[in-house]
């Protein structure tokens, strides 16, 4: 491509807008040009407004919008960057889009080469899982003994490192690294022969062809001259690698992120690609959004006492210009049933007195803290809505239609046969289909070729022949359908396969089922209008890749319930964060690593950080957990916030005062002879020896294990711990 980028006009006029209302830290990472770059983003400091102007900067005044790559990583943010970006101008051709997305584009663009079907298929989650229980079973195993999610899991985890089933199996140290191993193999044979890729393997495969193939590689640098990646502080072994391999030539890597709110390593993420940036560009300016445009000054002090415990981040210091705003709360009740009554009858009074429900947010580590909370908002009718449940495209109505165009394309499918081969129902039950997998093993083919196969010869399936035959029939009438544009395709795919007739006579029962799907017709005619060359496929592989974590907003009629991690991204003006008690914020995984803690206070960290007005945190000593109650102790990260922060209200038993531990936020006056193996001792938890200490930037961090079994990790400056003497010792 030609390297003229004059564009006729002034290129200064068109440019001075996009600085205008910027600070100076958004101005200068908005005009950085050439070579890497780090922007700091504390929350709420409006990171989304530099990446977009700055990529609207670059498609102005540097290069042309076409060698301007943007990606982050849900739909959602997509999109919203995409529309900002067109708000600032003309830019088409500009690429804005989720890593997922990405990979998709460059595995169709190079499928040959990468060795793949041109209509690959993109497995969700529940073909995923009943594909891994396919494999668990074909490697002679039993799902009673392996878990399929847990299984499923690690091989997640296995393909976002960049690890292949052969590396894993020669990395495996016991029988169940072995044994995920073997499965692992067999599902990717499973995948292979379904001419499928997973969500992980997209990914794996694009990093891997980017890296291996140097003509691929050498196209993809010259047409994205620059990259700006959002939220890199979530990217994974893949991600980290496709990322840098773009930028290895041109260095043009401007990267966004925070590594305080890194909180996903569960599912691949490595907060190390962040915190060695620099490492990694050493050349790379560092700029800090400081400023915070959310929340009140109380609220952020808050959470940066509790942030400051933690070792590996990167030292900023969050202001605000705004008020001081209301006295960060800690609600301490007895049962946890007190505490979903206190905090709904609250959020009533304020409702009573002219909030909007949906001011007002309730975030929780596990969802199944959720149910007393909905409870006492139906009693108290005070609107509501889960930010969890079935997603548009998870419905069986959807599925089903998506599985038939899926066929269409790729006839290798047989998942996507196997739902459909009954559906709508055609008698065609379960012994026949188990008849049609084992003629497909031994002829060692798919099952619509075996169907055929079968149908010819009269014998293989006895009387579901015709009814065999009949479904074949169908798939052959639509064949011509792969060309269509997706509205048309789906329109007669609903038609010929039957399924919009046996929708319509449950309209009565079910009406929203004829609503979804005229919706779904509805969403593939936007889609093709706002690209008049998508092709099935096009419509097909975005479909795919849109989650639930897209489906969280919308307009907000009611108070909002959802885990904190489903939080993130998004700000209300009033948040409670519920159950801050030790085993669920923290949340205690059995493993006690200073990794897993500081996730867990990172996690805490973002739900502070989405208030913006108001911030109550709420325990209790009670809990009902898998049916038998338990006694519970408040959060050590409540512990981390110096007292003179914090209105604490709420009783014990009986009616007295509920008593806080002392707090001074200083190390002991004898931390010099603090080493482990020092004895100490704990208000709640008596006697303890010191298993070891460690010094982070601001905090030093202490875990004690007790004589009573118990082990914990704190902040020592915030812990209430006291040096005890061996001979004081009883």
């Amino acid at each position: 491509m030609s390297d003229d980028f004059s564009f006729g006009y002034n290129v200064a006029d068109k440019s001075d807008g996009l600085l205008d209302g910027l600070t100076e830290p958004q101005r200068r990472a908005v005009e950085h040009t050439d070579g890497p770059a780090l922007v700091l983003a504390g929350p709420g400091s409006g990171k989304t407004r530099v990446i977009t102007r700055r990529a609207s900067r670059l498609a102005t005044t540097v290069t042309k919008p076409w060698h301007v790559l943007a990606i982050t990583f849900t739909n959602k943010a997509a999109s919203e960057m995409q529309e900002r970006i067109s708000a600032l101008g003309d830019h088409d051709g500009m690429t804005v889009c989720t890593f997922h997305s990405l990979c998709v584009r460059v595995l169709r663009r190079y499928h040959a080469v990468a060795g793949l079907a041109p209509n690959f298929t993109i497995f969700d989650q529940p073909d995923r899982r009943q594909l891994v229980k396919q494999a668990i079973g074909s490697a002679g195993l039993s799902t009673a003994n392996f878990s399929p999610g847990m299984i499923d899991q690690r091989i997640g985890r296995a393909k976002n490192a960049m690890i292949s089933p052969q590396a894993m199996a020669d990395d495996a140290v016991d029988f169940v690294e072995q044994t995920v191993a073997r499965v692992y193999g067999v599902y990717e044979e499973l995948l292979a022969s379904n001419q499928g890729l997973d969500f992980d393997d997209l990914l794996f495969k694009a990093a891997v062809l980017i890296g291996n193939n140097e003509a691929v590689a050498e196209d993809l640098q010259d047409r994205y001259r620059y990259v700006l990646v959002d939220e890199y502080q979530d990217t994974n072994v893949a991600q980290y690698r496709i990322a840098n391999l773009l930028a290895q030539t041109h260095r043009n890597l401007f990267v966004t992120g925070d590594p305080d709110q890194s909180i996903y390593a569960w599912r691949g993420a490595d907060i190390q690609n962040i915190l060695s940036f620099e490492q990694d560009y050493p050349d790379a300016p560092v700029v800090r959004l400081e400023q915070n445009f959310r929340s009140s000054k109380r609220i952020l002090a808050v959470a940066d006492a509790v942030i400051a415990g933690n070792a590996q981040r990167k030292e900023k210091s969050l202001w605000t210009d705004n008020d001081d705003g209301a006295q960060v709360r800690v609600i301490a009740v007895e049962e946890a049933s007190d505490e979903a009554r206190t905090v709904v009858q609250e959020i009533a009074s304020l409702i009573e007195q002219g909030h909007s429900p949906g001011d007002f947010a309730i975030f929780y580590r596990i969802n199944s803290i959720s149910r007393g909370f909905e409870e006492q908002l139906l009693r108290g009718g005070v609107p509501y809505r889960v930010a969890r449940g079935t997603a548009f495209y998870a419905r069986k109505e959807i599925r089903d239609v998506l599985a038939y165009l899926r066929v269409i394309l790729n006839p290798a499918d047989d998942v996507a046969i196997e739902r459909i081969i009954n559906t709508p129902a055609r008698g065609i039950g379960k012994t026949t289909v188990d008849r049609v997998k084992e003629f497909a093993a031994r002829r060692g083919c798919g099952l619509l070729e075996a169907v055929r196969l079968g149908c010819r010869d009269k014998t293989a399936f006895k009387r579901a022949t015709d009814r065999l035959k009949m479904f074949a029939d169908v798939l052959e009438s639509m064949k011509s359908l792969v060309d269509e544009k997706p509205q048309v395709a789906l329109e007669q795919t609903l038609l010929l396969s039957g399924l919009m007739a046996d929708l319509k006579q449950d309209e009565d029962v079910q009406p929203e089922r004829v609503q979804n799907v005229g919706e779904l017709v509805t969403a593939a005619a936007e889609y093709q209008s706002t690209d008049e060359s998508a092709t099935l496929v096009d419509w097909l592989s975005y479909t795919s890749l849109l989650g639930d974590v897209d489906k969280v907003e919308g307009e907000r009629v009611g108070v909002t319930l959802m885990t904190l991690h489903a939080a993130k991204g998004l700000e209300f003006p009033c948040v409670y964060i519920v159950a801050a008690e030790e085993d669920i914020l923290p949340m205690n995984r059995g493993g006690g690593s200073d990794d897993e803690l500081e996730e867990e206070r990172r996690l805490m960290f973002v739900g502070m950080t989405r208030a913006m007005k108001r911030l109550t945190l709420s325990c209790s000593s009670r809990r009902m957990i898998r049916g038998a109650f338990q006694s519970m102790r408040r959060s050590s990260f409540l512990d981390e916030i110096p007292e003179d922060q914090l209105e604490c209200i709420g009783s014990e038993s009986g009616g007295s005062s509920r008593r806080w531990s002392p707090r001074t936020g200083e190390l002991p006056d004898d931390i010099e002879q603090w080493e482990p193996g020092t004895l100490v001792r704990h208000p709640t938890h008596g006697l303890g020896a010191i298993q070891d200490m460690s010094r982070g930037a601001r905090r030093t961090h202490v875990n004690v294990l007790f004589k009573n079994g118990h082990q914990q990790s704190w902040v020592l400056e915030f812990a209430s711990l006291v040096r005890v003497e061996f001979d004081e010792v009883e």
